[in-house]
């Protein structure tokens, strides 16, 4: 059987594959190699068969233009556009009309970009979660809370699909079956990093999108982490941080973040929790705080619970003796007395949370008495 004939979209992947994975190649050389020549020029010019422009031509001398030639000789442009289509990888370029637009005005723009999946996932509404490898529970519960809720509300989640809270808000995303969820990775888009990860990727790529600036086979080296958070940074309207270390990569997107105007919202935690050190930092520093997914729809402009007619309770849902004492309040008013033998709470106790019932207008008091609040008395 004779090999397929390749298509000219998939020659010119593997032609820009072959030049994203050179030796001492950053994103700035081959953004400025791919500037003044087209793929297959560009791997000319760097095998010396066809002439450079000035500035590539300054790129190219030296240990870089050394480095080049060698990696040229080696990596062969057909060979690597036959791995590209097997794992299903299509290169983009910012001038391509599906390129992600708000890649394409970004400050630091990728060169390129190595996608498997529907890139129309990124004209959706997009709200970027991160946070730290090393999640708690808690913070693994929230991030998918937060993932389900935000999908459900057609929201695509941006995240790394990373250990932790990253592949939380992605499940969590992928559970609604509402929107398509976006992943930016630090390594190739054919090798899932980490492992455990690798059917959350494959979900991923048969749903939503999966991108990198990386060619296949290349390695989760560390420092290609710091530049995939600032495309995660770029693609979000909003970046929820779930939890964070007081150092890491979730602090360098929310940096990321600050600095393209991009809104940063962040999840309060416990003082004394590690994993909330840097969350907390961000709320001291002006970040608005995240307690459930109705705030980030806020910060979307995409609140919806008053739109409809469906009765829509503003207050903050009791829960625990809160939820316990308004109900014994709607069987009959009582005193603060009554609670305290009815439901064996101390006299303390029963008091602030009759205070708290109070003050967010589940309960009114009149001449000692408590009563449950109409016409929401019926609402839990």
């Amino acid at each position: 059987m004779s090999p397929r004939v390749l298509t000219p979209s998939e020659v010119r992947t593997g032609q820009l594959a072959a030049l994203a994975g050179l030796d001492l190649m950053t994103v700035a050389r081959l953004r400025l190699l791919l500037a003044h020549h087209d793929p297959a020029e560009a791997l000319a010019v760097i095998g010396g068969r066809a002439r450079p422009g000035a500035l590539v031509g300054e790129a190219l001398r030296g240990r870089v233009g050394h480095a080049w030639r060698q990696g040229a000789a080696r990596r062969d442009p057909m060979t690597w556009a036959e791995r590209c289509a097997r794992f299903g990888v299509r290169a983009v370029l910012p001038a391509d009309d599906e390129f992600p637009s708000p890649l394409r005005v970004d400050l630091d723009p990728p060169a390129v970009l190595f996608v498997r999946g529907d890139l129309s996932a990124v004209r959706r509404r997009r709200v970027g979660i991160v946070g730290t490898r090393n999640a708690t529970g808690a913070g693994r519960e929230m991030a998918v809370a937060l993932g389900h809720g935000l999908a459900t509300a057609g929201v695509a989640v941006v995240s790394g699909l990373a250990k932790g809270i990253d592949g939380a808000a992605h499940r969590g995303a992928l559970r609604a079956e509402s929107a398509p969820p976006i992943a930016v990775v630090g390594n190739g888009p054919d090798c899932p990093y980490p492992r455990v990860n690798a059917e959350l990727w494959a979900a991923v790529v048969e749903h939503g999108v999966l991108m990198s600036e990386w060619p296949p086979g290349t390695a989760p080296e560390p420092f290609r982490f710091p530049l995939r958070n600032r495309l995660i940074a770029a693609l979000s309207e909003v970046l929820v941080v779930v939890e964070s270390r007081e150092r890491g990569g979730s602090l360098i997107t929310a940096l990321a973040a600050a600095e393209r105007g991009v809104d940063v919202m962040a999840v309060p935690g416990s003082p004394g929790q590690r994993s909330a050190l840097g969350t907390n930092q961000l709320l001291r520093d002006g970040a608005a705080p995240v307690t459930e997914v109705a705030d980030v729809l806020m910060a979307l402009g995409l609140d919806h619970r008053r739109a409809d007619d469906t009765p829509y309770d503003p207050r903050p849902a009791p829960r625990g003796a809160e939820a316990d004492v308004l109900e014994r309040c709607r069987q009959q008013p009582c005193t603060l007395e009554a609670v305290v033998v009815d439901l064996g709470l101390p006299l303390s106790e029963a008091a602030m949370v009759v205070a708290r019932l109070e003050r967010s207008g589940w309960v009114r008091q009149a001449g000692g008495w408590f009563e449950a609040v109409g016409p929401w008395g019926a609402l839990a």
